[in-house]
Order: C-alpha cells, then sequence, then structure tokens
C-alpha cells in the first residue's frame, strides 16, 4: 500500500537505517517477520518503520483503557424535597447531599410544588435556602434556584479539598516543630539541674 518509490526507514529499536527503496524495506521488514508500516506519509521521502503493527495496536488500546480507568467520571446526584418536608426527613436528604459532595459529586435539589403550594413558592425558596446555607462548607452553587415549570431546582458542585489538606499538613508540621522545640528545653533545663548539683 505505500506507493512511494523510496522510503526513510527506521528500524525495530528506534534506529534510523537511512533512505531505502520501497523493495529493499519489504525485503527487510520480511526478513525480521515484522511489517512495513508508514508512519508519516506527507514527509519526503516518507518515513517508514519495521514494527509489530498487532503488538502495536493492542500496546495503544492498552493505553487507552488505563486511562479511561484514571479518568473520574462526575455524575449528577439528584435529592428531591418538598416544602412541607419535616425535620427528620430533611436531615436525612442533607446527609446524603453532604456524602455526595464528600464523593466528589454534583448534587442536583429539585423542590417539587404540588396543588395550591404554587402559591406559596416563598416556603420552598425558604427551604432552598436553608439547603444552600446547611451545605455551604461542603458544595459551591452552579446554577442559582429557578422555576422549571412546577419545581424549583438548585445545582450544587463540591468544593476543592486540596487546600484544606494542605493547611492541615501546615498545621501538623507546626505542632512537630513546638514538639520539638519544647522537648529540647526540657533537656537543656535538665542538664542545667545536672550541672547545678
Amino acid at each position: 500500500m505505500i506507493t512511494a518509490p523510496q522510503v526513510r526507514l527506521i528500524g525495530v529499536e528506534k534506529e534510523p537505517l537511512g533512505i531505502v527503496t520501497i523493495a529493499e524495506a519489504l525485503r527487510m521488514a520480511d526478513e525480521a517477520d515484522l511489517d512495513l508500516v508508514e508512519i508519516s506519509p506527507l514527509a519526503d521521502p516518507p518515513v517508514c518503520r519495521i514494527m509489530d503493527i498487532g503488538k502495536f495496536k493492542y500496546a495503544e488500546s492498552k493505553k487507552l483503557h488505563e486511562a479511561k480507568l484514571k479518568q473520574k467520571q462526575i455524575q449528577i446526584k439528584e435529592i428531591k424535597f418538598r416544602p412541607g418536608t419535616d425535620e427528620g426527613d430533611y436531615n436525612i436528604k442533607l446527609r446524603n447531599l453532604i456524602k455526595f459532595l464528600d464523593e466528589g459529586n454534583k448534587t442536583k435539589i429539585t423542590l417539587r410544588f404540588r396543588g395550591r403550594e404554587m402559591a406559596h413558592q416563598e416556603i420552598g425558596m425558604r427551604l432552598i435556602e436553608r439547603v444552600k446555607a446547611d451545605l455551604e462548607e461542603y458544595g459551591v452553587v452552579e446554577q442559582f434556584p429557578k422555576m422549571e415549570g412546577r419545581q424549583m431546582v438548585m445545582v450544587l458542585s463540591p468544593r476543592p479539598r486540596k487546600k484544606e489538606k494542605e493547611i492541615k499538613v501546615k498545621e501538623v508540621k507546626e505542632k512537630e516543630v513546638k514538639v520539638k522545640e519544647i522537648k529540647v528545653k526540657e533537656v537543656k533545663v535538665k542538664e542545667v539541674k545536672e550541672k547545678a548539683v
């Protein structure tokens, strides 16, 4: 399938073999029981490499698979409220929202109005504001509360946690330094007392 009369050939160990005819390149690939693959067809002359194309494709698919495994997929978890949601139910739903945000997922809070509840949307707005205030340390409001038909929707995304970890590490290191200073002072005091005796 390679139509150029001459190619710049790269060997099995990625070593340059120079410019050779296509027949010579095919012969060298057959001797090595490998394939001749055109890497850069637009170069003058085109660049070809002697390699096992099956192993190459397998290695590439493995790399893609590992990259997919390492990716963190963010899901949107939804919790539904009603304007008359009682205190016990509210606390359970709030606990679930905190768990979702700690796991790194976005949360969608839906407040559904039925029948005459539409006439008292301020009750629902107070509930949404309460949820927002309770989750302030766990998440950031990504989409502010808005009405969509008979329901009010708000979306929260998790707060970044790296800075908090760095602050905790600094605090631990500072405590360790203080403990070491105290121990050094205690040792010096003991030495002074022993010399005095």
